[in-house]
């Protein structure tokens, strides 16, 4: 039970990461542009790829009417998400330390398992809709208004996870060290609990 509390508060403190390391990553590459322009997508916030890839990226979302890239105070996710990482981290490691000096059941670990996939899949969600907002709620003096071959407007959100063609930019969206020190965390937790209930078992015989 002892190994399996120590690889419990390990996942949980793993999350801290999203602190230090940027979970997501959005690049626009076209011809134009020989080094893609990028977005790192941080807990509390957006840093450009490079120096000037925000202002670059704002600078041509203007000619079709896309709201510019918003700073950690313009989006309440900025301030909350943060919160509950932190609160989350802090739960999993009392609850690692407990099972290791109380004996505490190995079903705490899959709770904060659950709770937490529950969270990441809020996120994602809230996330996916700010991509399709980002993308379609243009405005209608903007200098270049396209519209798709059925004359329905043009949408500009980029993927979620993946390639998607935008106009002559290649979209890519995929997770950075962060979300991956996320989902290490996660799965060292569901191991946690596998191992716990494992040695809970034996111990019963």
């Amino acid at each position: 039970m002892k190994k399996a509390s120590i690889l419990m508060i390990i996942g949980a403190a793993l999350i801290l990461g999203l602190f230090a390391f940027p979970m997501w990553n959005i690049q626009l590459g076209a011809p134009q542009y020989p080094e893609p322009l990028g977005i790192d997508i941080y807990i509390n916030g957006l840093k450009g790829q490079s120096e000037f890839d925000l202002q670059n990226i704002d600078g041509l979302n203007h000619y079709i009417g896309m709201k510019t890239l918003p700073k950690p105070e313009d989006m309440w996710e900025f301030t909350v998400f943060p919160m509950v990482t932190i609160a989350m981290s802090l739960l999993g490691i009392i609850i690692g330390l407990v099972a290791i000096f109380r004996n505490a059941s190995p079903n705490w670990f899959l709770f904060w398992f659950l709770l937490m996939s529950l969270f990441g899949v809020l996120g994602i969600y809230d996330f996916s809709q700010w991509l399709v907002d980002y993308g379609t709620d243009l405005d209608p003096n903007a200098i270049m208004k396209l519209v798709n071959p059925d004359g329905s407007p043009m949408q500009y959100n980029p993927p979620l996870f993946g390639h998607k063609k935008l106009l002559n930019f290649d979209a890519y969206s995929y997770p950075k060290v962060g979300g991956i020190l996320l989902w290490l965390g996660m799965m060292c937790t569901l191991v946690a609990f596998w191992l716990g209930r494992k040695s809970s078992r034996n111990k019963a015989q």
